[in-house]
């Protein structure tokens, strides 16, 4: 074991510069995370559109959304579970074991779940299968997004570790431009009856031929070499996680919140959006389904770019502008949405996911590595991290949906409650530490 990281560390410090081992780990980041988020956000996208009538029959069409949604947040209420898990095998063996594992769990789940009858031939069965493995496939992605930035991050040349974390970032965009086509075509490609039969599975099956190209990938990429580092001098923290929970409190409570404001919003931009043009304005759905993957194709641009800049001038202004804009956004964001113009729609979707989304998400998985030590840097950055998302993202379709049915469609009690996230997470990012200027060691 010793003489192989041993091995493993001299043929990454031969790579110093960028180099060949540095473009196959971005790849690999990339690849792999859109692979996961393909799994995850395919499961958002049906649960908003073809869910309520299959596994949610017995309920009023905007009830049954709800109660569709409310199987969606299961898979957020099992990622800090995930987070922790993975986060202290991660700490303590490496990061590259960690993601192979969350990698199979997430695609063998997704399979599972195109393979699953409905409401109809197996009664109350159908729904709690259809949860729990959401729940499995929430627990992969605890272990996936924090493994994976990490992984980057430590691999990145020597400034340029906010682009680095960008490349598992862009796997957010990849992976939900790549469930919302594969679903608008399929739904788009035969009939209405034909899709709610057996058409929808096709995404969901569809997922175990890109687990094997993305195990393949991921096989083939070193271990990170800051963690060799400590593993060859038998440093390894025994319990990250308790001693992330016992010592690193501020840095944990601030990474939650400042998850709030950017999760709530991509969730209920990109998610919840497309229930409420269907449901409120009875705007086709294909109008949401292709802002959303006109805006995940933009992201590959916007999201390096935020990066970047963060490499240049700082994680935190970056950051700040980010949580400062959404928040003021949220109000005009409606307005759009509620102007029946597809082109606004989709400039309104635009806006709110790119321009200011991303200038939050982009450096968020470097500023976050930076603000935990190696010994608990996948602890501490994922737990945060997943912490945030199951209060603001796995519950913002849910408490958005409910909002709706109890102000008879109105979208300003939706638009406090994003609001009031967003300066939660102005409020921790103004007291978060500076850190694109410190070692990772």
């Amino acid at each position: 074991m010793a003489q192989s990281l041993l091995i493993e560390k001299e043929i990454i410090e031969k790579e110093k510069d960028f180099s060949k081992e540095h473009r196959k780990v971005a790849l690999a980041s990339f690849i792999g995370t859109t692979i996961e988020w393909y799994d995850f956000y395919l499961y958002g996208t049906a649960a908003a559109l073809v869910f309520p009538a299959l596994f949610f029959p017995n309920f009023d069409p905007l009830y049954g959304t709800l109660a569709a949604f409310g199987s969606y947040a299961a898979g957020f209420i099992a990622r800090p579970l995930g987070s922790m898990v993975f986060g202290h095998y991660g700490d303590k063996l490496g990061r590259k074991k960690v993601l192979t594992i969350s990698l199979l769990l997430m695609g063998i789940s997704t399979f599972f779940m195109g393979l699953l009858p409905s409401y109809h031939s197996v009664g109350v069965l159908a729904p709690l299968l259809i949860s729990l493995l959401r729940v499995i496939q929430g627990f992969a992605i605890g272990g996936e997004w924090g493994s994976a930035v990490v992984m980057a991050v430590e691999h990145a040349p020597k400034g340029k570790r906010g682009l680095f974390g960008s490349f598992p970032q862009m796997g957010v965009p990849a992976g939900l431009l790549l469930s919302t086509g594969v679903f608008s075509f399929v739904s788009t490609n035969m009939s209405n009856e034909a899709f709610l039969n057996w058409g929808w599975r096709i995404p969901f099956l569809l997922s175990i031929v890109l687990v094997t190209i993305g195990l393949y990938i991921r096989l083939k990429v070193s271990e990170s070499p800051v963690f060799l580092d400590v593993a060859e001098k038998k440093q390894q923290e025994k319990r990250p996680v308790i001693t992330v929970l016992r010592n690193q409190k501020k840095p944990l409570f601030l990474t939650i919140g400042m998850k709030l404001v950017q999760n709530a919003v991509f969730y209920v931009y990109s998610v919840f959006i497309l229930t409420y043009l269907v449901s409120t304005h009875g705007i086709d759905r294909s109008v949401g389904l292709n802002a959303v993957m006109i805006s995940s194709a933009i992201g590959f641009v916007t999201m390096p770019l935020w990066s970047y800049l963060s490499d240049k001038i700082g994680r935190k202004p970056v950051y700040l502008f980010g949580t400062v804009a959404s928040t003021l956004f949220v109000f005009p964001f409606f307005w759009f949405m509620n102007s029946g113009s597809v082109f606004l729609i989709t400039i309104g979707i635009i806006l709110g996911l790119n321009v200011l989304h991303d200038a939050v998400y982009g450096p968020q998985a470097v500023y976050y590595s930076e603000l935990f030590s190696t010994k608990t840097r996948l602890s501490g950055a994922s737990i945060g991290y997943q912490i945030g998302a199951i209060l603001a993202g796995g519950f913002s379709p849910i408490i958005a949906t409910a909002l709706l049915a109890k102000f008879d469609g109105q979208y300003w009690p939706i638009a406090i409650y994003l609001i009031a996230l967003g300066v939660l997470s102005i409020i921790a990012t103004l007291y978060a530490r500076e850190t694109y200027r410190n070692s990772l060691t």
